[in-house]
């Protein structure tokens, strides 16, 4: 059976896990994938840029290096980055089929679309130096924290996942910095509670939770300011390239402005044409990051949301950029319904219509999820088309 129809049969939501699943899978085979050392991302906003500002630093250190990241805006393949491409067709298929010849039916059965492609990744990754791994939605009991880890990175902590990993950000935080297993180094933070629950955690074993400026030196502040002016990289990005180079310092590389040069990940505050930015944010702590790097600059925002976020906070929070919120129609089953948007929308004193076009006089901010962002690059490619 090839990956796509595999994947096909996979859902790729589940109201419920089973954490015994995963643990029970890796060990079955684990004698048979030898893991590089590796760099676990954990977080509620920032892992994928984190993570690929990582992945490109040690690729031109010179290393070999995996980056898996999730989900993906166009097509699977965005998820697996090798050397410095997404991996092709040919080489998904062929780990495909090892894996799947490895491992036992119940496992081929019972794996859930984000498990299975975690260790597809990784089967891929076999011969790298390095590998940097993007936690899902958890951290203690995500499918990624099966694997021995070199160093753990914590990016910014916010309310997410509330059905999974609890309902206020201590709970959060304990599910997400349970995960790391010797150090780690711990990115800016918005919540006071993430510092507490490291502490104690840090407290009551061996665990190193190391403050990522205490890594950094003025010089290299000063190189992310000048790579962040360069590569117009918003305030949050720029943070996110100073824990980079904060993990790059612990695990002993020196920084140089040359490891930073490649293009960032897609879909993070990026600029898809001269009037549209777009961005995979989904939550309250990106929607407060956007709101600040764009105010007072009057946008449209482009806008659905999945029913179990909370797009009243992350209306409110965008309010003092939105000139008008237009509604983009997302086919999926998570969308929440119309109606309850439209309430949303109007309790934030907020104008609104549906989403029919891109107007050049104008700006746009194209937000939600990685849903509207594969809606909205579509509808792009079909305007495109003559």
């Amino acid at each position: 059976m090839s990956l796509a129809d595999f994947l096909e049969q996979k859902p790729l939501y589940y109201s419920q896990i089973d954490h015994t699943r995963m643990p029970r899978a890796y060990a079955s085979i684990k004698d048979k994938i030898a893991i590089a050392p590796l760099i676990h991302l954990v977080g509620t906003n920032g892992k994928g840029t984190t993570g690929r500002f990582i992945a490109q630093a040690l690729l031109a250190l010179g290393h070999s290096v995996g980056h898996y990241t999730s989900p993906h805006i166009h097509v699977f393949n965005e998820r697996i980055w090798l050397n410095g491409s997404t991996v092709d067709d040919e080489r998904l298929e062929d780990a495909h089929q090892k894996l799947f010849a490895l491992l036992a039916k119940e496992f081929r059965e019972s794996l859930s679309y984000f498990e299975y492609t975690t260790l597809l990744a990784m089967t891929i990754f076999q011969g790298c130096d390095y590998v940097v791994l993007e936690a899902g939605l958890g951290g203690e009991h995500d499918a990624t924290n099966v694997f021995d880890k070199v160093l753990s990175v914590i990016t910014p902590i916010g309310i997410d996942h509330e059905d999974f990993l609890g309902s206020s950000i201590r709970e959060i935080a304990g599910a997400k910095l349970r995960s790391v297993t010797n150090k780690a180094i711990l990115g800016e933070q918005r919540f006071n509670e993430v510092y507490a629950v490291a502490a104690e955690l840090q407290m009551d074993s061996s665990l190193r939770f190391i403050d990522y400026k205490e890594c950094l030196d003025e010089a290299q502040v000063r190189l992310a300011e000048e790579l962040s002016k360069e590569q117009e990289l918003p305030h949050y990005l720029q943070e996110n390239l100073l824990l980079a180079m904060a993990a790059l310092k612990e695990l002993g590389f020196k920084i140089k402005k040359k490891l930073f040069d490649s293009q960032r990940l897609e879909g993070r505050m990026q600029r898809i044409k001269k009037n549209v930015w777009l961005d995979v944010g989904h939550n309250t702590l990106a929607a407060e990051a956007i709101s600040h790097c764009f105010f007072p600059k009057s946008m449209n925002l482009v806008y659905n949301s999945y029913s179990d976020k909370d797009y009243r906070s992350i209306l409110h929070l965008l309010a003092p950029i939105i000139k008008r919120v237009e509604i983009i129609l997302v086919d999926n089953e998570r969308i929440v319904p119309r109606e309850e948007l439209v309430a949303a929308i109007a309790e934030n004193g907020l104008e609104y219509k549906a989403f029919e076009g891109i107007n050049e006089d104008e700006n746009y901010l194209v937000f939600g999820s990685f849903s509207v962002a594969q809606t909205f690059t579509k509808f792009l490619d079909r305007a495109s088309c003559p």
